[in-house]
């Protein structure tokens, strides 16, 4: 999530230095940048260049100067309202699929404040169907049918989910055992249905959810064993609570392609491994990749994890989990 923290007050930019040091230290935050005043010139720039807003200022002032910028819960960035103090932080805007209300509890924790959340079904603590999607990292096909379906999970009335037997659904089956959500639901199997598709049904109205592409980036130091590189990914994994079950790809450089530790791994998680050629890696350029000058007086290019992940996924990708180092070994995780 890139993020960008704005303030009006002395204060308030105090806030805000000292929440963007405390964020970055989160592998998951790929980016923090600090905005002061001007709020006027920042704001529509900010809500089409970042994933979140973070605003401390007076409710007013952040509703007035979002107000015209707002258009779909599906595009919205999240937006986040704190005051000068650092007493409360507010879910303003995309608290679902933008996840505002996820990052306000994070940020909550982080400043020791207390955090605002009004949607029905967390309130209710009910398992939206957009909180579903967003949690598993699957695209909802019709948007305009949340609100149905949400409003019959409120209800307490059971949803019916579809999917092919023949792919893995793992994932789905642990994620709802797990959460401490409330949602009914029924789930049933047909090989009609696409693989990596799940269809939501009640009465006449239905959503089709599509698994996103996930794809782990790794870079290890030379035979590093299996069992390491392993280890490094369920860690990076658990941080975005995603099961390893839901990657879809791995990948790393063409340098690596006969690292045993990355085959073993592709075989024990049954995904395959894509090694990127290094011309490519040289000519990929993104503001959200880190730079090593270490890398480069050794192969040429900056870095293996975060830029492999990221071609790998394809077009419109971005990360979900930033260059991190585990004993030898990084990963990141990229998106699509």
């Amino acid at each position: 999530m890139k993020i960008a923290i704005i303030s009006v007050s002395d204060k308030g930019q105090k806030l805000a230095i000292d929440l963007k040091k405390r964020l970055e230290l989160d592998s998951t935050i790929i980016k923090t940048d600090l905005y002061h005043k001007n709020v006027k010139n920042y704001f529509p720039i900010l809500f089409h260049e970042y994933d979140a807003i973070v605003a401390i200022m007076a409710s007013g002032i952040l509703i007035r100067s979002i107000a015209p910028l707002i258009e779909s819960k599906v595009t919205d960035p999240a937006v986040l309202n704190i005051d000068d103090n650092g007493n409360f932080v507010i879910s303003t805007l995309s608290g679902h699929l933008g996840g505002a209300n996820e990052l306000t509890h994070k940020i909550s924790k982080l400043i020791d404040a207390t955090p605002v959340i009004t949607t029905s079904t967390d309130v209710n603590k009910k398992l939206g169907i957009d909180i579903f999607a967003r949690d598993l990292y699957l695209s909802i096909d019709n948007t305009k049918e949340i609100l149905y379906f949400n409003k019959a999970i409120l209800d307490g009335r059971e949803i019916s989910l579809t999917i092919n037997p023949n792919c893995n659904f793992d994932y789905l089956h642990e994620y709802l055992n797990n959460n401490t959500l409330e949602i009914n639901v029924s789930i049933y199997y047909s090989s009609k249905i696409n693989t990596h598709e799940i269809h939501v049904c009640l009465d006449e109205h239905k959503i089709i959810l599509k698994e996103r592409k996930i794809v782990v980036g790794i870079g290890c130091k030379r035979n590093k064993e299996c069992k390491f590189i392993y280890d490094a990914l369920k860690k990076s994994l658990i941080e975005l609570n995603i099961s390893t079950e839901r990657v879809n790809m791995l990948a790393s450089a063409e340098i690596k392609k006969d690292e045993k530790g990355i085959l073993e791994l592709s075989d024990k998680l049954n995904v395959p491994v894509n090694f990127v050629e290094i011309d490519k890696l040289k000519l990929f350029s993104s503001n959200d990749v880190s730079k090593s000058e270490f890398v480069k007086s050794k192969f040429g290019i900056y870095g293996v994890c975060e830029p492999s992940a990221l071609i790998t996924a394809g077009f419109d990708s971005k990360l979900i989990y930033k260059k991190t180092s585990y004993n030898g070994v990084t990963i990141a995780i990229a998106v699509c």
